[in-house]
This record gives structure tokens, sequence and C-alpha cells, in this order.
């Protein structure tokens, strides 16, 4: 066993992962993940900068990170940092203090990276089940990363469709309007019409959703009195309780969807936007249901060390 810590940090998150990993079989064991909403792509989608808050709030949770990876003596570290670093102009000043609070410097990696990632982390249990291909689909907070493949990745795309980047850019409204609704929608089509260019989104067999736009669409579903991991993880959500949980997230107010047991406080402003990228790539592909993965970035970042 290696011991590992890894680090995925996004638009709305940054999320550990310290696990023991075997070298020979690929199984990870979880040791301790965590999630802080940081937001990091605050205002990034339309200054271009990181803001000094938004990279105070990330430096705050590395350090608390760094003293947990500290306390389970992990062998080897990697930080990989995703869309609102890889478009921000002071992306040096994120650098430079992850440098100094961690002791490694973040990999800010590409769409296309950060999409295999997903992939190994998402399907490694899954693999070999007889369910032919995949379709790996990660709603991020300022991307989607779309994968398509069975052992492997065969095609992949990250296309600029977060959670955190559609709502900044066109929700004004609480609840959204239907025409800030429809902008949404718009640039969801878009960019999956960009996707499919690349990705054979209609090829695979079974569709996997990752993240917490994702989980937490279905942990709503399930009915779930507070959020659980296990009970979310590998189940399977049906496209009508997706397009019924997204309807009735679009017509909340912000104080109703705060409300809702399973949301996560730094989720409740953008859930309607991640909603409708899943209900949109799940009607662009006919999909009947999708499983839903707690396995994800992190885990191929962890399996990436061994």
């Amino acid at each position: 066993m290696t011991r590992v810590a890894a680090v995925d940090c996004g638009t709305n998150s940054i999320r550990l992962l310290v696990a023991d990993v075997d070298p020979s079989t690929g199984e990870v064991t979880d040791l301790d993940r965590r999630m802080t909403i940081v937001r990091l792509g605050q205002g990034v989608d339309g200054t271009g900068r990181l803001a000094p808050e938004a990279l105070e709030r990330t430096f705050a949770a590395c350090r608390e990170y760094a003293a947990v990876i500290k306390e389970y003596g992990a062998e080897k570290l990697r930080f990989v940092a995703t869309s609102a670093s890889r478009d921000a102009e002071n992306r040096d000043d994120f650098v430079r203090g992850v440098l100094d609070i961690l002791g490694v410097e973040p990999e800010v990696v590409s769409g296309d990276q950060e999409a295999e990632f997903s992939f190994t982390g998402a399907t490694k249990e899954l693999a070999g089940g007889g369910a032919g291909e995949y379709l790996v689909v990660d709603i991020g907070g300022g991307s989607t990363e779309f994968v398509v493949g069975a052992a492997h990745a065969r095609a992949a795309r990250s296309v600029d469709i977060g959670c955190v980047r559609l709502t900044e850019r066109h929700v004004r409204s609480d609840p959204p309007s239907q025409a800030e609704v429809a902008a949404i929608r718009a640039d969801i089509e878009a960019a999956l019409d960009l996707a499919e260019e690349t990705v054979p989104l209609r090829e695979a067999q079974t569709l996997v959703g990752l993240a917490g736009s994702v989980t937490t669409v279905a942990a709503i579903a399930l009915g779930l009195p507070e959020y659980d991991s296990e009970a979310i993880h590998r189940s399977r959500i049906s496209y009508e309780q997706v397009a019924d949980v997204t309807a009735r997230l679009v017509a909340a107010t912000h104080d109703e969807r705060s409300r809702i047991s399973v949301m996560h406080p730094g989720r409740v402003d953008v859930i309607v936007s991640g909603a409708l990228v899943l209900l949109a790539v799940m009607d662009r592909v006919g999909a009947r249901e999708v499983v839903v993965s707690e396995h994800d970035i992190l885990d191929g970042i962890a399996l990436s060390l061994v």
C-alpha cells in the first residue's frame, strides 16, 4: 500500500482525499475525504482574475488540509487545479500561495487531463461489468467534462458550462426568470454541440454523473433526510426523477432551496444551473437514467500517484 494525498481545487470547491492505494490492484482505501466550498472562481468569468477574498478562502482550506496530510503521514501529494485557475490572469498568485502552504506546486491541468482523471476515478470500480462504454459527465463550477470509454478513455472534451459560470453569467432574479433559464439552456445546448464535435455522446451504454450538482440532485430524488455518501454512491436516478427535481429547483427561491436538508450552503445559489446541465445531457443522449458516483477526479489523482 502507498499512502497518498490528492487535492482537487475547482471553481466552487476544494477537496482532499487521503488514501492507501494498492499499486497491484488499483484499490483505493479512503482514510479522509473532505470538501470545502471556497468559490475560487468568484467573478472569474467576468473579470478574468481570481478575487483576493476567494484566494484567501482557498488558502485557509489549504492550511487545514496541510494539517490533515501531516497527521496521516502521506508519502506522496498531488494538487490539481482546474477551470477557474486555468482561466485567471493572476493564477501565479494562486500557485505561490499553494506552494508556500503545502510545499507542492499546483498543476493547472487542461480540460482533457481533468476529464481523464475523472474517467479513471469514476469507472475503476465499474469496469468489467459488461456495461460496454461509459459516458462520464463531470459537472463542475467553471466547466463540464465529457469522456467516453470502456477500460480507458477514448474521447474527451471540456466545455465552459459550469454551474458557477452559468449562474454568474445569467441569473439576476429569485427564482430565476423564464428568460434567464432559457439563456442558461441555450449556453448548455451550444456547449453540447461543441462537445459532440469531439466526443460521441450518444454511443455509450451507461451515463455516469459526477460532482456536487449531480450528487445533490440524486440526494433530493432519493428523499434523503441528510446527505449520505454511501446511499448516493452508485445510485441510479431516472430521467423522470432528474426532470422533477430540476423543475422544483428552478421554481424555488433561494430561501426555499436553502431549506432542503441535503443542500450544502455553498451550493444553494448554483444548483439550478447544475441541474439544468444534467437534464440537458440526459435529453441530448437519450439516457433513461444516470449512475451517480461519489468517486471522481480525486480518485483518479490518487491512482496517478502509484
